[in-house]
């Protein structure tokens, strides 16, 4: 059986019959009708997706027989080919018959090909929707299953308890206790703390473990968008209120009606913009773009910023009246460098995750590119350690991440608490002592990217094998093979 499309091809010229059909061969199942007559035969016979039918026949117009198939075969996708351009058959076609393509003499080859292959796929999912909707009728007991089963799932994810990656041991277990606290009551919350630490991450386990769980969370990221195009998306706009606004919009204020709104960086919005802002929150009012009506919404706010409001407040660059109406609870997100014992615990989640996008297996990390993690700042916090571990994870080539795979500036952190290399004033003690400390982090870098190959190591560094070892005894200097105890817990 073939797989091809069928196209019934209508025509009483039998020379256009047969270049019709030389033509299309390659690429569809071909039937020919010289009269309706025929047509209607194999129409009764075969499934015929697309009929192509010329407009002038003798027995009557190629319209007039297409308005009938449409009433016995409405799936099928008609089409007339015509060398004729009159306005009033092709105004009757599109009307009458529903045509799909009004294609004029003379076609090109190509041309033709592709909108009878453009036909067969509108086909195709006209059968899809058909059988999605009768699918919808007879299952509305399963989509009300499906759609509690994702909101629970949402929740899941989104748990003040597990929701957020940490240690037993962790900093954010208070700011965990507190989302607890805080979400089931219907209160703005102000989240702070520098960019990458989760703020979007504590927004949603807000949301979804409050009463509002089961409405529309919706986010905006307020320093991305000038003020004009800001207003349009959370307050919506009318047709025609300026240019380019081709039809009514409605704004994200009203989409998240019932639910809540996360307004990131709240902190870069200008105070011509905040006043708008409060009168939202002080009327639960908002006004469309060119609209005179305003329409009450039923929102939670949650702002969020990396800046110190207060500090902005006192500036006169924040409104303390909006600051007041956003912090009516204020919750401050740690930066990773505070982290550290969760380090090697949002490793390893970052890492299943990116081994489920990426599908690539690996076993996990050496306990030296762990420590080489723990031992860097994360300036960039959790969203920069997620990108490390997808880097680390592509790059490498077995079944452990070692940590050579780190970046350079990750792998050159110093254990413990010391300064960066190339913060050299962080270094204390005489000349002698400086001096013996940064040679001590050089050996260590150079190792750890050489894979302990002592051999490379003394190559690179200009050493002989001996003057190497000598160097590695006098630093007390040597592959890390655990990590304490603490972080062992941690990371199981």
């Amino acid at each position: 059986m073939t797989t091809q499309p069928t196209v019934l091809i209508v025509d009483d010229e039998v020379r256009s019959l047969e270049t019709l059909q030389r033509i299309l061969e390659d690429d569809f199942d071909v039937k020919t009708a010289s009269s309706m007559v025929a047509a209607q035969e194999i129409l009764q016979q075969e499934w015929v997706q697309i009929i192509l039918c010329d407009q002038r026949m003798p027995e009557i117009s190629g319209v007039e027989f297409l308005k009938q198939v449409r009433d016995q075969w409405p799936d099928v996708v008609r089409m007339i080919i015509s060398g004729y351009t009159d306005s009033e058959d092709i105004i009757s076609a599109v009307n009458d018959a529903g045509i799909y393509q009004y294609i004029t003499k003379p076609w090109h080859p190509d041309n033709l090909i592709l909108t009878l292959k453009n036909a067969s796929q509108l086909f195709e999912l006209q059968r899809q929707n058909e059988a999605l909707s009768v699918e919808l009728k007879m299952t509305p007991g399963k989509l009300d299953e499906s759609l509690a089963a994702k909101r629970a799932q949402l929740r899941d994810n989104y748990r003040y308890d597990d929701g957020m990656v940490r240690a037993d041991d962790s900093c954010m277990n208070a700011v965990c206790e507190k989302i607890c606290r805080i979400a089931p009551y219907d209160v703005s919350v102000l989240l702070s703390g520098e960019s990458g630490t989760g703020k979007e991450l504590a927004a949603r386990a807000l949301h979804y473990n409050s009463l509002r769980g089961d409405q529309p969370f919706v986010v905006e990221n307020c320093g991305a968008l000038p003020d004009e195009l800001l207003e349009s998306e959370l307050f919506g706009y009318k047709r025609g209120a300026f240019t380019g606004a081709v039809e009514d919009r409605v704004g994200l204020f009203e989409r998240a009606n019932g639910g809540s709104v996360f307004l990131d960086e709240i902190g870069e919005v200008s105070p011509a913009f905040q006043v708008k802002l409060l009168r939202v929150l002080q009327e639960g009012e908002i006004r469309p773009l060119g609209s005179g009506r305003t329409r009450r919404v039923d929102v939670r706010v949650i702002a969020a910023t990396n800046k110190d409001l207060e500090a902005e407040v006192h500036a006169g660059r924040f409104r303390e009246d909006l600051y007041y109406r956003l912090a009516t609870v204020t919750l401050a997100l740690p930066p990773l460098r505070e982290r550290k014992g969760d380090i090697p615990v949002l490793a390893n989640s970052l890492l299943d995750k990116a081994i489920r996008d990426l599908g690539k297996q690996v076993r996990g990390f050496s306990a030296e590119a762990l420590a080489c993690m723990q031992a860097y700042h994360w300036p960039g916090n959790v969203r920069q350690l997620q990108n490390e571990v997808r880097h680390m994870l592509v790059m490498g080539s077995g079944d452990e991440l070692s940590a050579d795979l780190l970046t350079p500036r990750v792998l050159s952190a110093a254990p413990q608490e010391e300064p960066p290399l190339e913060n050299l004033a962080g270094l204390q003690g005489t000349l002698k002592e400086r001096v013996e400390a940064l040679e001590a982090r050089i050996l260590r870098e150079t190792l750890i990217r050489q894979r302990w190959n002592k051999s490379q190591a003394a190559r690179e560094l200009g050493l002989s094998r001996v003057g190497l070892r000598s160097k590695l005894e006098r630093y007390g200097l040597e592959k890390v093979e655990h990590i304490d105890a603490g972080t062992d817990e941690a990371a199981g």
